[in-house]
């Protein structure tokens, strides 16, 4: 459980907006267990930008890894 943690951390420093990210994922939990009129619909949106937000690396993060 806390190399999980701490492999979680690490990818999380190494995003650009780590807190936009955990907030938009916390959103898409949330939205996942409200009904709503247009199912699937507010889902999908959050899932596509939450996958963004984790594209989204730090600038020069890339060749610190390498």
């Amino acid at each position: 459980m806390r190399r999980i943690k701490e492999r979680l951390q690490g990818y999380l420093a190494s995003l650009r907006f780590p807190w936009l990210l955990l907030m938009v994922v916390l959103l898409f939990l949330v939205s996942v267990l409200v009904p709503d009129a247009f199912p699937f619909v507010d889902e999908i949106l959050l899932a596509l930008v939450a996958a963004l937000l984790a594209r989204l690396k730090r600038r020069g993060a890339e060749d610190e890894q390498s």
